[in-house]
């Protein structure tokens, strides 16, 4: 793993590059869990870029402690059962795929936020071990693009019917996808960044740590207070 002496360049509206960010380079040999281990996630911010990280206030779960809150079960009880699910190695993207999912960062983050150009970017990295589909009627109601790697998991993206947004679909598509990893028998599992208010949803999963700076903390009220100050 090689620190990188300066920023890559940013081809999407989808990074805010603070002051204590570093970048590195995936060498041959290193392994995705000793670079999430570190604080680092994928970078997808410039188009046919590969295996470069950039460090985060991320979070995860610790999985062989994870049990659902009352929260958590009231919004299971709004989704289990309403979708049929496939969870595919090889996933092989369509149009179908594509206006799906860039329709939805359109909607809700703007246009250059995942124009294709960067949807085909993060699929062809070599990261995406599984892509879940979800399903109402044979129609795609949502997809759920995670790394894997040993016995830990990353939630890298999801898109899902904008429809569903009021009813908290998202934090229940989060919620099946660490259900799905403690069942697999997975240690950790990163649910990405947590900046700003809006990331603050992540935490109603426990028990949660979060990278600051230097190391994996369980303070999840300073991570609060850290977030609405953003």
């Amino acid at each position: 793993m090689k620190i990188l002496d300066s920023a890559p360049r940013q081809d999407f509206d989808t990074y805010i590059i603070r002051p204590d960010t570093q970048f590195c380079l995936r060498e041959p040999g290193d392994s995705l869990t000793f670079i999430y281990e570190s604080g680092y996630l994928p970078y997808s911010g410039a188009e046919n870029l590969s295996n470069v990280f950039y460090s985060a206030r991320s979070a995860r779960i610790l999985l062989p402690q994870f049990e659902l809150t009352s929260e958590n079960r009231r919004i299971a009880k709004k989704f289990d059962g309403q979708f049929t699910k496939e969870r595919a190695a090889h996933f092989v993207p369509d149009e179908v795929f594509y206006d799906f999912c860039t329709a939805y960062f359109a909607q809700k983050h703007g246009t250059r936020a995942m124009p294709r150009e960067r949807l085909t970017t993060i699929l062809n990295s070599g990261l995406v071990t599984k892509t879940t589909i979800y399903r109402s009627l044979s129609r795609p109601v949502a997809y759920v693009l995670e790394v894997e790697d040993g016995t830990m998991s990353h939630y890298w993206f999801s898109f899902y019917d904008l429809a569903y947004a009021k009813q908290s679909l998202g934090l229940w598509l989060m919620l099946d996808a660490l259900r799905d990893a403690k069942e697999r028998g997975r240690e950790h599992y990163y649910l990405g960044t947590v900046y700003g208010d809006k990331a603050l949803y992540k935490t109603n999963f426990k028990p949660l740590q979060w990278w600051d700076g230097k190391g994996w903390s369980g303070d999840v009220s300073l991570l609060k207070e850290l977030g609405r100050k953003d």
